[in-house]
């Protein structure tokens, strides 16, 4: 019998600038209050092939507002996330040099902060500077991508188990580093998480596309597979270089 797909949930900013990677902080509120109160189970990152049809929730860059507007809510409703860590820019802002043109810059958590987010919490590496990985030496792709799990590690006390492509870029040096390094790799390719995925480059459903809440009440219902399979073919067609 064909196992369940599961879903990995990617946010990037709780803001209300309406920017193409922020989220309403009340929005954010209504959807994991529809989540918790689905039947879906709802699971660290890294277990979520262990739990066919459950649901991961990831934030990636690591902003403040993540720690203002999510980490209550997520902890009320105990509901477990990963925040995905640039740590070459903790307690910075996000202006790294491959930031695109109209993406708000806004401030993002320091180590003291990222130390301080609830158990549930879960950090992954995502670079030190946030490059493109594609556009670099194997050299200093490893260092991009072993350097950040390190300092990770060593200044928020927590294990890093997972990794999150910037851009959702890579080739195939980058995704066999990440296969040795983690037990998993998110890219940001539209699609739910199947059993067969390459766990160096699981999909992710990005939350730009899910502004209602009815997904979050019923995330595998057929409906909604045919409206992110619509979505994923319009978005695959119309780009050809820039991923959120």
């Amino acid at each position: 019998m064909r196992q369940a797909d599961s879903a990995i949930l990617t946010y990037h900013s709780l803001d209300a600038s309406g920017s193409v990677i922020s989220v309403a902080p009340d929005l954010f509120r209504r959807q994991m209050e529809a989540l918790a109160a689905s039947r879906v189970k709802v699971v660290p990152l890294e277990a979520i092939f262990e739990y066919p049809g459950a649901v991961a929730i990831t934030f990636d860059d690591g902003f403040v507002n993540v720690a203002e507007h999510a980490a209550p809510v997520l902890e009320r409703l105990a509901l477990p996330a990963t925040v995905f860590v640039v740590s070459g820019y903790c307690g910075k802002r996000n202006n790294w040099p491959t930031q695109p043109a109209g993406i708000p810059q806004l401030p993002l958590m320091d180590w003291t902060a990222l130390r301080g987010l609830p158990p549930l919490f879960s950090l992954g590496a995502h670079t030190v500077n946030h490059p493109d990985l594609s556009d670099l030496s194997v050299a200093d792709m490893e260092r991009e991508v072993r350097d950040s799990r390190e300092e990770i590690q060593q200044r928020s006390g927590r294990a890093v188990m997972s990794f999150a492509y910037p851009y959702g870029s890579m080739n195939a040096p980058a995704s066999a580093l990440v296969r040795r390094e983690f037990s998993i790799g998110c890219g940001t390719r539209l699609d739910f998480a199947k059993a067969d995925s390459d766990r160096a480059i699981v999909p992710r459903l990005d939350t730009f596309y899910l502004r209602s809440t009815g997904w979050f009440r019923q995330p595998f219902g057929s409906v909604y597979r045919s409206y992110i399979g619509l979505r994923r073919w319009m978005r695959e067609v119309r780009r050809n270089g820039y991923t959120r």
